[in-house]
């Protein structure tokens, strides 16, 4: 594939399409993210891709039934301005 996917890395999954090499239903659904457990280096028995994604449904997925997502930014949280104690004099 064209990008290198990781652990922990965010999929979508463009194609819930039957098993392509069983015919059998997947229980994959398109549109939903999925987390990335494992990324197994084989050749998907199809040809399309070069590793199979487990993405804890099932065993494992050719790797052009998903498009990675971007990682996501982290965003700026207003922090407190911190203010001296005052002290009473004695």
């Amino acid at each position: 594939m064209s990008y290198d996917v990781g652990s922990g890395d965010l999929v979508l999954c463009v194609n819930a399409a039957p098993n392509h090499v069983t015919g059998e239903p997947v229980p994959l659904v398109k549109g939903e993210t999925y987390r990335v457990w494992a990324v197994l280096e084989f050749m998907c028995p199809c040809g399309r891709s070069d590793a199979l994604l487990d993405v804890g449904v099932g065993f494992a997925w050719c790797q052009s039934r998903f498009r990675l997502l971007p990682k996501p930014r982290q965003e700026a949280k207003p922090r407190k301005a911190s203010t001296p104690k005052e002290v009473e004099a004695v």
